[in-house]
């Protein structure tokens, strides 16, 4: 463990809202929320109405009436994290991305040529505002965890330090929601139990928490509820999964164009692992239904693969099943995920291009969109369809 808080937890404040309201200055000050049959973003006025990611179009509307709803700009989210992340690596070398709006940074030993890590950090918050428009949250403290807790506390726009004696004070008061890894199901179970705060938690032993929440979950949650976190900001990490997923709104959708939106889907991942050069062993499909209950269903390879038609034959047979319930529930959500990512070189040899069709059309379609841009040409499938919205992702190779 650091003897000072020398790690930054930097956070766009509502990113794509964000971004809308810097390009178009009427929007300033406005709720504004991006994408209309359901909600990717919202401002803080939005939010302040109700507003939350994911809900639907219809519900965002009737709670918030007057709001600006702006179609998503992915171009320009992406360039405006581009240009954040420039600052970042101007900060310090040891920048850990999470998402295309967040970041660790580790500024020890920075102190003689910037300052104390709260100087560098106000003075980071002043160049992304000045350079790119935008406002940032920044946490300071001594862990990963608690400097991504002192960030979320501080929004909007706002700079938290969390110093190693205020840790305790700060931290065991909040709400278990706050621990990385705590979602809807845990802090439903720990209220049940009578644990509403992260003091009450690391009264627990740790044998406890574990038998209480899982060996694994509970030994992690118990030992950030008492201030355990060695995990140092790791520049050089390649993700260990990638994923997407399109929110469809409230309406019935066929079996057909769930097939095809699946195919957009698993055709946009299996692009980025044959780019980053990897494979993936493991299919994750995740759904949530008309009653925004979520499932997901799964299914490993016997090895790795970055070839689409392989990819979309396991992800078709895991949305099949899948079907039965669909049909019964309805649908609002469809996401992709591929873990146990493997490199290139530990692939299997594929079959010669000749006798291969599915590696063929890859390789053919991978080279014109690297020539003319990832919209010049599609599948047949895909002609004249939604093709949905792309999230902009961290770039593979930082």
């Amino acid at each position: 463990m650091r003897g000072e808080a020398t790690v930054l937890h930097a956070d766009l404040d509502s990113f794509y809202a964000s971004v809308e309201q810097r390009d178009a200055p009427a929007l300033r000050g406005r709720p504004v929320i991006v994408g209309g049959g359901v909600v990717l973003a919202a401002s803080y006025e939005a939010k302040a109405r109700g507003v939350r990611t994911a809900m639907g179009g219809r519900q965002a509307r009737e709670l918030c009436p007057d709001a600006v709803v702006v179609p998503p700009r992915m171009d320009a989210y992406s360039a405006a994290s581009r240009a954040v992340f420039a600052i970042f690596r101007d900060t310090t070398p040891l920048v850990e991305g999470l998402s295309i709006d967040e970041a660790f940074l580790e500024v020890g030993g920075l102190r003689r040529l910037a300052g104390t890590p709260e100087q560098i950090a106000a003075r980071l918050r002043a160049r992304v505002r000045s350079e790119v428009g935008l406002p940032i949250s920044v946490g300071v403290a001594r862990t990963k965890f608690l400097a991504k807790v002192a960030s979320a506390v501080s929004k909007p726009d706002g700079l938290l330090v969390v110093e190693p004696d205020q840790e305790q004070a700060f931290l065991l008061p909040l709400p278990v929601e706050r621990l990385w890894g705590v979602g809807a199901a845990t802090a439903d179970k720990l209220h049940r139990l009578g644990i509403r705060t992260v003091g009450q938690l690391a009264e627990l032993e740790e044998a406890t928490a574990e038998r209480l929440l899982g060996r694994a979950a509970g030994a992690h949650l118990h030992a950030l509820a008492r201030l355990r976190d060695p995990r140092p900001v790791d520049s050089t990490r390649r993700r260990g999964s990638i994923g997407s997923q399109r929110a469809l709104g409230s309406r019935p959708r066929s079996p057909e164009e769930l097939d095809l939106i699946l195919t957009q889907i698993v055709d946009r991942l299996a692009r980025r692992l044959r780019d980053g050069g990897r494979g993936c062993r493991t299919v994750v499909l995740r759904l949530r239904f008309g009653d925004f209950a979520k499932a997901t269903r799964s299914r490993s390879l016997r090895s790795a693969s970055d070839r689409t038609a392989v990819l979309l034959m396991v992800a078709r047979g895991l949305l099949a099943s899948a079907l039965p319930e669909i049909a019964d529930r309805g649908i609002t959500l469809i996401g992709v995920s591929l873990s146990q990512l493997a490199p290139a070189d530990s692939l299997p040899p594929e079959l010669p291009i000749d006798w291969d069709d599915g590696e063929r059309l890859d390789t053919v379609l991978d080279a014109v969109r690297d020539r003319f841009g990832a919209t010049s040409v599609a599948r047949a499938a895909q002609l004249g369809r939604d093709a949905g919205w792309s999230t902009p992702v961290l770039p593979e190779h930082e």
